[in-house]
Formats: C-alpha cells, structure tokens, sequence
C-alpha cells in the first residue's frame, strides 16, 4: 500500500503541476537512478574557481557561475552536493542552471575531500562538519555582495546546512533541502535493507575511494579499518566506515554519538525560530532516506519551514512529466526550488 503524501497547494501556488513520474521512471527506483542511466546533457564547465580557507592550511573549492543573460543576479545561492559528490555531479549541475536561468548566481561548494578539491584540504567531510561550513557560508556572504544569500542543499548537503543554520540566525537568506537526512541512524539502517545492497556498495566505494585518495595521506590505522582489518571489523556498510573514519576525524565518541548529534530532527524542534525561509522536500518512495523524519517534521508546524512530501520522486530524483516542456529548463525537484525561491524574494 502506498504511502499517502502531505496535502499541500505549494506546487500549484508556484505555477506547478502536482508531481507525476515521467515515463519511463515510474518507482522510486528508477526516478533515483536517471540521471545515471540516462546522463543529462550538460555545457562544458565554465564555473570562476573560488577558494575558501578554513584553517590549518586546508582550503575548499567553490565554483562560481553567473546568471544566464548576463543580468545582475538577483541572489546568490549557494549550492550543497550530497555523499560522494562533487560541484560537478550532473544533478547538482543541472540545478545550477535551473537557478541561473531564473536570474540567479550560484556558488557550486565543493566539501573537504570532495571533487576537483580533494588536493586543497586533508581529509573528509561529515552530516555536521561547521567548522569548515561556517568559513564557507561567511565567504559566500561576501561575494552575494549585499544581496540575498540563499541555501539549497541535496540530500546529505541539505544536512549539513541544516546543522550549520542551528548554530546561530542570520547565516542563510532562504534554505531549500531535497532528499535529506533528518535522521541518520533511520538512514544508515534503510541503506542495510537487502533492496538497497547494490546502492550501499556504489556509495561504500565512492566513499573508500575519496578517502585512499587524499594527498595528505591516511593513517595506518584508518587504512587497515578501510581495508576490513580495523576494530570494527569488515568495511561492509556506511555504519562501518562511520565508525572508522567519520565519527572518529570529527571528535566524536563513536559512531553512536555521532548519528545523534549530526541529525538535525531533534534540534530543529526547539531551535527552529533560527531558521530562514526553509522548504524541506521529500519524496514518500525515497529508497535512501525514509520519509518518517519529514513526515515528523511537518507534524510539529514548525514556524518558517515548509514540508512538501511529493507522491513519487525517489532519491532526488522527480523527473515529472512536465520536463522538457514549457516549464523552463531542469526537472520538477529544481523548477520548484526555482520559483520558491522567487517568491521568497518578491
């Protein structure tokens, strides 16, 4: 049976048809897997390199990308990738140009270990990682200068803004997460169900790899753990590797106490009158990240934060019908991020 979605007009207010899967993505599957199976066609790279320091000596690689058109922006939104990805991961590119189109520029971040800035900085990133975050959301501010700065975050980047904004008011403009994990001990265990071996082992590799990768080095102990001989025992789930790199280069006791402390539900719940403007975005058949925290989260009605839990759309995926036609460049999950945003301005 399946899940009913929150009743919502947000689509219809933003010029938009309810979600419907396009053909031939009709399950959560196959709406997650698109863009891998059909690679969207995408412009040469053309992003400003920007770097940001963040102590120590590390630094993180944004790119910049002005509106299309050659208008002034009339924001600048800052755009978060989610676990194993980059700046130049197709998704996250293809939202970009959805934004420039719709007359904004946007800051393409690229977090420690990740992408084209795996050589500017030592180590990994993690759910809650502020201390590289917060320099990255001060810089941004500057070169938004004096205009809005707004936030979009997919999947594991819209926790890690999320984690960000509670730290104190006034960092973000407008914030919109897509497929994000509010509850990362209800993920870690979704990604162990037995449909979802082939999608952990794709994000165990890509996580080994961007780790063994780092020209900083890794420690012997951290690449015995990678290698299965660490511990906790065979690197056979992200619990796993949480336990033997995240949780540990991030100052927490375990992997426990990390899950805990980096899932945003429970703070958000006394802490939300310090959020902008936030539209959270889920879809009820994500195969990744349950829908339960979402729905919680629309329960507390929250001051400021929108829910809209779409009827299909699997992991950031919500490739509609309506694509392709007239309602602009991108797909439904990025028009919509578009036009809200718009109206937050207007």
């Amino acid at each position: 049976m399946s899940e009913k979605p929150l009743d919502s007009n947000l689509p219809a207010a933003l010029g938009l048809a309810p979600f419907r899967p396009r053909l031939p993505w009709l399950n959560g599957d196959l709406q997650t897997l698109r863009d891998t199976l059909r690679p969207v066609d995408l412009p040469p790279e053309a992003g400003e390199p920007i770097t940001i320091p963040v102590g120590g000596g590390d630094q993180l690689l944004a790119l910049l990308d002005p509106p299309l058109g050659g208008s002034e922006p009339r924001a600048l939104v800052l755009l978060m990738h989610g676990l194993g990805g980059s700046s130049c991961r197709s998704g996250l590119r293809r939202m970009g140009l959805t934004l420039q189109h719709a007359g904004f520029a946007v800051l393409r971040l690229n977090m420690r270990g990740a992408g084209p800035g795996r050589e500017l900085a030592r180590g990994t990133y993690a759910a809650s990682c502020n201390s590289d975050l917060l320099p990255a959301l001060a810089r941004a501010r500057e070169l938004a200068d004096g205009r809005p700065l707004l936030g979009m975050g997919i999947s594991l980047g819209g926790t890690k803004l999320l984690n960000a904004l509670l730290t104190g008011p006034g960092l973000l403009d407008g914030l919109v997460t897509i497929s994000s994990p509010l509850d990362l001990a209800a993920c870690s265990a979704q990604i162990e169900l037995p449909r979802n071996r082939i999608y952990k082992r794709w994000l165990l590799q890509r996580l080994v790899a961007q780790t063994l990768a780092d020209p900083f080095g890794v420690s012997e102990p951290e690449r015995e753990a990678l290698a299965g001989r660490g511990p906790v025992g065979p690197m056979d789930s992200i619990v796993a590797f949480d336990a033997a790199i995240t949780a540990p280069r991030w100052g927490y006791s375990s992997v426990e106490h990390y899950y805990q402390e980096a899932s945003p539900l429970r703070q958000l719940q006394a802490r939300a009158t310090e959020l902008p403007p936030t539209l959270v975005l889920h879809a009820t058949d994500d195969p990744w990240v349950p829908v339960a925290a979402a729905r919680e989260l629309a329960a507390l009605q929250l001051p400021g934060v929108e829910v809209l839990l779409a009827a299909g759309g699997g992991h950031n995926g919500f490739h509609a019908r309506c694509d392709g036609r007239s309602g602009g460049p991108g797909n439904w999950g990025d028009r919509l991020t578009a036009r809200w945003f718009q109206r937050l301005l207007a």
